[in-house]
């Protein structure tokens, strides 16, 4: 770290002092996912000086994102999310090391990364990845800051530390049903702000280490924004988890990716060519009224999550899509299930769709 006042504003607290500082510039955050969580946070440790900070995020930035994903910029649109946020980030504080991954995170890469830092921070917004960081991170021996948002909700713990509870100790396994993400049930940018800073705070106080620092080990504090009311709630440590009461050895690291299966996709020029297929919008109906495919016929991806099965023809080719991908992905497992076999997904979605018109 170069010698400078940029930290003076932090080392000046008694609780940093030049000892926390230095832990701090030579400490190493992963942050999985560059998002509505990820970005706050992520400004936050490399404002603070984080000496190595890695990003892993596969997508790209949307228009979409921008009204909660404060790192990115118009001009930045199309980027991929690991390399936009490294270069604000560096434009930030040029003195850190930051590595970009812009793959998925999966149950064969991500031991190799977690190995890499001390901390991970979960920065995703669907329980597969969730349960996935949580496994390697037992496994691995590494804390992970755990964030959920929703609307006007918050989450936020630190499990796995100090041989504290596991997020498999307070969810053993995802819901049954069909749970919104933000992009069906809406989110306010400022709860995303709230959550990820306060993930940057806790992995600061686990890398200050403190006495009178108390990260959130055994604990789960929530936020109802509505009205501010919070509360911080004791979690116990299961000795029959499926996951932390195994050795390490015995942890055999299983992940079914939310964004992709054994369906067949074609590109938008390939689906603008195909006259006979019957296209369906998976969207949900405001996306849907803001503007879709001309012909397409509307059925929601939740609706179908909801178990509504749709009448459709079986002897034309259906080319499902949604805004980017991944939901028609999602709809056409489901269509599958209930025998719709001639059955593709298109890449890309509406958005690829608009740029070939």
């Amino acid at each position: 770290m170069k010698t400078s006042h940029r930290y003076d504003r932090q080392s000046i607290l008694p609780e940093i002092g030049e000892t926390g500082q230095n832990r701090i510039s030579t400490a190493s955050v992963l942050c999985v996912g560059a998002g509505g969580l990820g970005c706050p946070a992520l400004l936050y440790l490399a404002a603070a000086g984080i000496g190595h900070i890695g990003i892993i995020d596969f997508d790209t930035v949307d228009e979409t994102n921008l009204q909660r994903q404060v790192l990115f910029t118009v001009d930045q649109i199309g980027q991929n999310k690991s390399e936009a946020a490294k270069e604000r980030l560096s434009a930030l504080n040029p003195d850190i090391e930051i590595q970009s991954y812009t793959e998925e995170l999966t149950d064969k890469n991500a031991p190799e990364f977690f190995n890499q830092y001390d901390i991970i921070i979960d920065g995703t917004d669907n329980f597969a990845t969730k349960f996935l960081i949580n496994d390697v991170a037992v496994k691995t021996g590494k804390p992970f800051i755990y964030g959920s948002i929703l609307g006007f909700d918050g989450q936020l713990a630190v499990f796995n530390h100090n041989n504290g509870p596991c997020y498999r100790c307070l969810f053993p396994e995802a819901p049954k049903g069909h749970i919104q993400n933000c992009a069906e049930a809406g989110v306010i940018g400022a709860v995303a702000g709230m959550v990820g800073t306060a993930q940057a705070m806790e992995a600061l106080k686990l890398i200050i280490n403190h006495k009178s620092l108390k990260p959130l080990t055994g604990k789960l504090w929530t936020i109802d924004m509505h009205s501010m009311e919070n509360k911080t709630l004791s979690l116990s440590k299961n000795p029959e988890c499926l996951m932390c009461s195994k050795s390490k050895d015995n942890i055999i690291l299983q992940y079914s990716s939310p964004v992709c299966g054994l369906v067949s996709e074609m590109t938008a020029e390939q689906a603008q060519k195909n006259k006979m297929a019957l296209l369906i919008d998976v969207r949900e109906l405001k996306e849907w009224q803001s503007g879709h495919i001309e012909g397409a016929r509307h059925i929601a991806l939740s609706n179908l999550m909801q178990g509504h099965t749709p009448d459709l023809p079986t002897e034309c080719e259906i080319i499902l899509y949604c805004q980017k991908g991944p939901r028609g992905q999602q709809a056409a497992q489901i269509l599958k299930g209930h025998g719709y076999l001639n059955i593709n997904n298109m890449a890309g979605g509406y958005e690829a769709w608009l740029c070939c018109v």
